[in-house]
């Protein structure tokens, strides 16, 4: 595959970059079949992305909906096929104004505005579409084969919410069509398992415009989901020694203030109320709460370390675009906590922390991650609390620790909290990219700031050392990231029904309400489904809507031996028990949490 540099030279494209180059390409390609479309569409940027290119437009009054993405792409299609080769020239910072001026591309003359003053101006150009552009392109416009137009979405023009909404026009390109194949195979597959489509079906979880957007609510169902998941991780802290406490959902400006968090994190805080001459806000973290009950007695070296736990309400104000159901909300539970401990107790109490993070993948079966140390950006002024000293050492202290653990991970700049560096570890999920689920940050830098004390063996006051740690995560995103997963299917002591008792008939509904009385007096949650259907649909529904692990089928041969027969929804066999004998089953399989 040849390409065109902007320079002029013509070469073959090294194989690490053709599928970049294909991408910014189709970006290309795409913006010129929108222009003949849509005639006043004005362009911003067009960049290639990691699995395809997309391109932030000003369409004026038009609304684009996902049924004309089709006539986009046929155009786009009709233009490939003219193999319009690409053509590249260099212009004077002067007469490219002028040429984007002429054009109308009011974003693009800004966009020069902002370049040095000694940035080489180059345009390419593939028929009667020109753009500013630094490439490498494609030179004939039929080198594009495979392509796909993906989503429309919402983007700010310079990703600030300032600025006007843009229309994102998003899309797909590979070398072939049997690369773009595979591609539609794996979005068929996260279709599958994505947990918003997976949570309306088995009525998980809902979200209302009226409510707001980003703040999902969670149904019965979805709830003693969601219950099974903190009662497990409470337990396992309760064994650890972890005290856990109840904050409130709100703090004062003053409290932030006080943290930092108004500082480096305002931008992602819900706005601030006023309230009787006092500004407060939604709480997006609970360590400044945490701080506040460490500091409510003195004390001494003995009381340390102190873990201080909760399931907290937070509150953070993400950008629409990057809403996505429970894993990705404005408000969601994390499971918190803040180890209060002596510098000596670091490296125990990270181990500590890690090996309850491990135990607790092993439990859910989850193997692909891995771990991160997060640094900050020594040259981002702005991001971090500014203390060379202070992080040289807390980075020094967390790197130590995860060597001498022989914990393998990798470095990266930039991705610390802005109070100190954090082991992040990121999961792979079954599909799309992976992301953190468990963290644990090391701060000397909070301690400090709310004046925290402890009395030392030796009679001096000291300040303590917190670990920031969350095991799942938080809730909500742990319980996505189960659902697809597992597509659904829980194991019985996750489930929400656990077992659902099916009556064949009329005939059968009386014995079939005392199976189900009696089994949910044994606290196994269970369900009738007394709709008048036939009883093959009733199957076919718990199994494959309901998810559910058992299926007890109720007929006049169950009625007249005094038992139940029980369809497994695993093996798809049938057993036949005694109610007693199946709540047995249940009750040790719930314990065992397999």
């Amino acid at each position: 595959m040849k390409i065109i540099y902007n320079d002029g030279r013509v070469a073959e494209c090294p194989a690490e970059e053709e599928l970049e180059v294909l991408r910014h390409s189709a970006a290309h390609i795409m913006a010129q079949a929108v222009k003949r479309i849509y005639p006043n569409a004005h362009f911003a940027y067009g960049p290639a992305t990691e699995k395809g290119f997309h391109y932030d437009i000003d369409l004026g009054d038009v609304k684009l909906s996902d049924e004309d993405l089709p006539a986009i792409e046929k155009e786009m299609q009709k233009i490939v096929k003219e193999n319009l080769p690409f053509k590249v020239y260099p212009l004077p910072r002067e007469e490219a104004v002028q040429l984007m001026r002429e054009r109308g591309e009011t974003y693009k003359v800004e966009h020069i505005a902002d370049l040095p003053e000694d940035a080489v101006i180059t345009f390419y150009q593939q028929g009667d579409y020109i753009d500013m552009c630094v490439g490498p392109h494609l030179t004939y416009t039929k080198a594009l084969k495979a392509f796909k137009l993906t989503a429309l979405s919402g983007a700010y023009w310079k990703n600030d919410q300032k600025n006007k909404m843009l229309t994102r026009i998003n899309g797909v390109a590979f070398r072939n069509a049997e690369e773009l194949a595979a591609y539609e195979k794996e979005v068929e597959e996260a279709k599958a398992r994505d947990h918003r489509r997976i949570g309306k079906d088995m009525s998980l979880f809902m979200t209302d415009d009226l409510v707001g957007r980003g703040l999902p609510m969670f149904l019965p169902k979805g709830y003693t989901l969601w219950q099974q998941l903190e009662n497990y991780i409470r337990d396992k802290e309760v064994l650890l020694g972890y005290q856990h406490v109840l904050t409130p959902c709100v703090g004062t400006v003053a409290l932030y203030q006080t943290s930092g968090h108004w500082e480096h994190y305002k931008d992602n805080m819900f706005p601030a109320m006023e309230v009787e001459g006092e500004s407060f806000v939604l709480r997006p973290m609970n360590c400044p709460h945490h701080m506040r009950i460490y500091a409510n007695r003195p004390h001494s070296y003995r009381d340390l370390p102190i873990r201080i736990g909760e399931i907290a309400h937070d509150f953070r104000f993400e950008a629409s675009g990057t809403l996505k159901g429970i894993e990705r909300g404005r408000h969601f539970c994390q499971n918190d906590a803040h180890l209060f401990v002596t510098p000596e107790q670091i490296k125990d109490e990270v181990a500590a922390v890690c090996d309850l993070i491990f135990s607790t993948y092993k439990d859910f079966g989850i193997t692909d991650y891995r771990c991160v140390l997060s640094l900050r950006d020594p040259e981002d002024k702005i991001k971090y609390h500014q203390d060379d000293e202070m992080w040289e050492k807390a980075e020094s202290a967390l790197r130590e620790v995860l060597t001498e653990l022989k914990i393998d991970f990798t470095e990266e700049i930039g991705e610390a909290a802005f109070y100190g560096p954090k082991l992040d570890v990121n999961v792979k999920p079954a599909v799309g990219a992976e992301y953190t689920l468990s963290t644990c940050q090391l701060d000397f830098c909070l301690p400090a700031r709310f004046d925290l004390k402890y009395i030392d063996k030796d009679g001096v006051e000291k300040t303590p050392v917190v670990l920031h740690r969350a095991i799942l995560g938080s809730l909500d995103r742990f319980m996505a990231y189960l659902i697809e997963e597992t597509k659904g299917i829980f194991p019985v002591w996750l489930a929400p029904v656990q077992a659902k008792v099916l009556p064949v008939s009329d005939k059968s509904m009386d014995y079939a309400e005392k199976v189900y009385d009696e089994l949910r007096n044994q606290r196994i949650r269970v369900e009738l489904d007394d709709r008048n259907e036939k009883i093959g649909y009733k199957i076919r529904y718990a199994r494959q809507v309901d998810k559910v692990p058992y299926m007890i089928i109720i007929g006049e041969k169950e009625i007249a031996e005094g038992n139940i027969s029980v369809r497994d929804r695993a093996t798809d066999q049938t057993t036949v028990y005694t109610v007693a004998g199946f709540a047995d089953k249940l009750r040790r399989e719930i314990a065992e949490r397999k």
